[in-house]
């Protein structure tokens, strides 16, 4: 059985104890979205290219979601509390030296080093509750309250990032994780319990690497295929590699004393539906929001912290509706309830689809509104079908298994819909430039990401500079009709998937 709270611990500080691993967590979870907003400062100051920028966000969610594992495997061994406090320490180092980057390749390089210390933090924060909230009202309670912690920091991180754009520069988006990081340390130190698994298994180090690098491969060839064509040998070779390296992923996990991912949870079809509903959220919130402040700074004009602002609808309903869910889900169960939140999300990304060069922030609103009403709905249900299917004393895995699917939606909804935009973009900016004499590095620069094209056009000016901006923006624009269709697409299929396979009240644990 896995080690309870300390002897005289107050039941009361459990509360006290969700609010230390929520805060900690809301920080991990911000880092998924507040870079955002700093993207066109990036685009300025090192001339980042639209497949830079997507590594950029992409490397401390690969890390982050190859590790996840590990580090819950590890928490159940070596004990949640240790691990917890191990990751706050790496990741605040990884955003003092993020906030200080110079070139794209220093700043991809922190913001693994980053992913590192969220892999150690967010498993362990859901492990830790599960454990410390044991009646499942509580419990249901609690993981209510870290969903919407979860979905709240991904939404309001453009809001934050755009603030502290507003009064410093954007290595600040990075740096103010330190002090509340360390700040963590201290009240993780005091108040947080230790828990573990004591005959928990060893870890996969094996498991982790192919992870990471089928994952890495995989999204490889994603993010560069608009620059290098989807029919590069580079690209096909690392799409097939990645897809043999995560099979053999698989057959290792199948055949190790010791897997890094138990393959037994996804026989509950609760569990499996569930992680896979919840990854499809992500996919959407992640990549759309990756898009959607690009298109509000670049396109319609607005500074970054008027891009925070104007996305902050997304926060403010997401913010009822993810309390509400559990309601519901009382009263109606848990299918409705996912797919009717996946629905919304569908919707809104439909919506988008219809928005031109013309368009204004009062033809996106509504979509803002579907979208983060969607997911608020969504949200918590999953995370609660995923732990409520799995033995208590493998919470840790558990959790991360969980934060591991996040991850990877995230990822690849950055990296699939950022490079559908991208190859819209490039295949429509390149001809109208094939029979110009512009040089080979401008070129590059202007079909690189719409950022660089404006750029390009303000430092030309006068009539060939505007004519410059106005193509690029009707690619951009006409890349994002591409990516939100696909989107809508692929969430409104998974939705349908929920709604035929999810159980509506839940099915019996597997065995440990």
């Amino acid at each position: 059985m896995p080690e309870g709270p300390p002897v005289g611990r107050p039941q009361g500080r459990r509360w006290l104890i969700l609010a230390v691993l929520c805060v900690s967590l809301l920080v991990v979870s911000l880092d998924n979205t507040i870079l955002n907003v700093a993207l066109p400062d990036i685009v300025r100051s090192m001339q980042a290219s639209s497949s830079e920028l997507q590594w950029i966000v992409d490397a401390y969610a690969i890390v982050f979601a190859g590790l996840l594992l590990v580090a819950g495997s590890l928490g159940d061994r070596l004990g949640r509390k240790w691990v917890f406090m191990a990751g706050l320490a790496i990741f605040a180092t990884g955003s003092a030296f993020s906030a200080f980057s110079s070139t794209p390749d220093h700043l991809i390089a922190a913001r693994a080093c980053m992913g590192i210390g969220a892999a150690a933090i967010m498993p362990s924060t859901l492990s830790i509750l599960t454990n410390v909230f044991t009646t499942d009202h509580d419990r249901s309670r609690a993981i209510g309250i870290w969903s919407a912690t979860t979905g709240l920091g991904v939404a309001i991180g453009p809001i934050v990032g755009g603030w502290l754009l507003a009064h410093y520069w954007w290595g600040a988006v990075f740096l103010v994780n330190v002090p509340i990081a360390l700040a963590g340390v201290v009240a993780a130190l005091w108040l947080v319990p230790n828990s573990k698994d004591p005959s928990s298994k060893p870890s996969d180090p094996v498991g982790a690497g192919l992870s990471v690098l089928g994952l890495g491969l995989l999204l490889w060839g994603i993010i560069e295929a608009p620059e290098r064509s989807w029919t590069s040998p580079l690209v096909l070779g690392a799409d097939g590699a990645a897809v043999i390296v995560l099979v053999g992923f698989v057959l290792w996990e199948r055949r190790s004393s010791h897997p890094m991912l138990q393959l037994s949870f996804f026989r509950s079809r609760r569990f499996s539906v569930a992680i896979g509903g919840m990854a499809m959220v992500i996919f959407a919130l992640m990549g759309g929001l990756f898009l959607l402040t690009q298109y509000l700074q670049f396109s319609l004009g607005y500074t970054a912290l008027q891009t925070g602002l104007r996305v902050a609808p997304i926060a403010a309903v997401l913010i009822v509706a993810a309390p509400l869910s559990s309601l519901l889900v009382r009263l109606v169960g848990t299918k409705p309830v996912v797919f009717t939140g996946m629905a919304l999300i569908a919707l809104g990304f439909a919506l988008l689809s219809g928005v031109t060069v013309r368009s204004n922030y009062l033809d996106v609103l509504p979509a803002f509104f579907l979208m983060g009403t969607g997911t608020g709905l969504a949200f918590a249900p999953c995370t609660e079908s995923v732990m409520g299917s799995l033995p208590l004393d493998q919470a840790g895995v558990g959790a991360a298994t969980n934060s591991a699917a996040l991850q990877i939606g995230g990822a690849l909804g950055v990296g699939v819909l950022g490079s559908l935009l991208n190859t819209r973009y490039q295949d429509q900016v390149a001809p109208a430039l094939a029979h110009q004499a512009v040089p080979s590095s401008v070129l590059q620069l202007i079909t690189g990401s719409l950022g660089g094209a404006l750029a390009v056009g303000q430092h030309v000016g006068g009539r060939l500079g505007a004519e410059l901006a106005a193509v690029a923006r009707l690619a951009f624009v006409s890349g994002l009709g591409l990516a939100v269709t696909v989107g809508a697409v692929v969430v409104g299929v998974a939705a349908v998937v929920v709604l035929a396979l999810l159980p509506n009240r839940g099915d019996p644990p597997p065995d440990a």
